[in-house]
């Protein structure tokens, strides 16, 4: 379940409660989506919401009420396992481990497409095409992730601008002036000088350090993502050497590698939005060094035989490459299997 699949749970349950007359009369509050995210300190569960303080004011009831009525229909929706009240009245909600096992195998049966969806569908985007190199480079990310949301999006010639009949808004990403792009892509070669315009947010100016963008150590963070992909791959091939594949199941000691791979829907999501492909940078560096963390405990060690649990993280492993790849691939930047 990611979080959007767990948003449209919750909007439901809204909906129900709604229905049913347990929030009164509240017209035009339901709402269309709800935010979920990651549980602030001290709360727990997989996901937390505050939809409920959000509709406090609506119903005239305490924020905890109102969780209450919440709490209770969302516990019994399909792949819920735990939903409990922190706080003012958050909700926290956990999920069935079955369910989070399904992340993997989604992410694993549609490598090349997981964390695609339909959000922006029927909208269109036309983009002035730009000479200056960040501003061309950020143009076509933000098109491709535009694309991956299910939005028509395409970058319109200036001939066609200028012509008659052009289309009616044609839209410019300008990001902040980078001084000093000539010779780069020379120097550190395409994909990092990509890497490092792609980066840093539009408004902030990249760091356009010659060394650490040629830097092959975990200090340059293009090499750890790419580092990271090339690990999961060497992982598959040690496993077949060792008799053993790949096959999801429960991970313990993978929950966060595994929330990351939730999140990545979601993250396309907000930099196609947003036009922030920095926010997918973010991701997979994130991914990343999460995976580089939980790498030493994917094979066996020594003298023990390959089991169910060395199966299941495996699968996790192998599925967290494949949203490195894929994030890469979206910025336009390769992800060598060796390196």
């Amino acid at each position: 379940m990611t979080p959007a699949e767990l948003s449209r749970t919750v909007v439901r349950a809204v909906r129900s409660a709604v229905d049913e007359g347990a929030l009164g009369a509240i017209g035009g509050m339901v709402p269309e989506t709800v935010k979920v995210e990651r549980p602030r300190p001290g709360g727990g569960g997989d996901y937390a919401s505050g939809i409920a303080l959000k509709l406090a004011a609506a119903t005239g009831r305490p924020p905890r009420e109102v969780a209450e009525v919440l709490r209770a229909r969302i516990a019994g929706r399909p792949g819920i396992a735990l939903v409990e009240i922190s706080g003012p009245g958050f909700l926290n909600i956990t999920l069935e481990r079955d369910v989070q096992c399904g992340v993997v195998r989604q992410v694993l049966a549609s490598p090349a497409a997981y964390g695609y969806g339909d959000a922006l569908r029927g909208e269109a985007y036309d983009f002035a095409a730009v000479a200056e190199e960040r501003a061309r480079i950020v143009v076509e990310v933000v098109v491709r992730l535009l694309r991956s949301q299910g939005a028509a999006a395409r970058i319109v010639p200036e001939a066609e601008v200028e012509a008659e009949g052009a289309p009616g808004e044609v839209l410019a990403v300008v990001p902040c002036p980078t001084p000093g792009l000539a010779g780069l892509v020379g120097l550190v070669g395409g994909d990092a000088a990509r890497w490092a315009l792609l980066r840093a947010a539009r408004h902030d100016r990249p760091r356009i350090d010659v060394e650490a963008l040629l830097a092959q150590r975990e200090s340059n963070p293009l090499f750890r993502v790419r580092y990271a992909y090339s690990r999961s791959r060497a992982l598959t091939r040690n496993a077949l050497q060792l008799g053993f594949t790949a096959e999801p199941g429960a991970v313990p000691e993978g929950e966060r590698l595994l929330g990351l791979l939730r999140d990545h829907p979601g993250v396309l999501e907000g930099a196609a939005r947003h036009r922030a492909p920095d926010r997918l940078a973010r991701h997979l560096e994130a991914v990343a060094d999460e995976l580089l963390r939980f790498q030493h405990a994917v094979l066996p060690l020594g003298d023990e035989k390959p089991s169910a649990a060395h199966r299941s993280r495996l699968a996790l492993a192998e599925a967290a490459g494949t949203v490195l790849a894929g994030g890469l691939s979206l910025l336009g930047i390769d992800a060598p299997e060796l390196l």
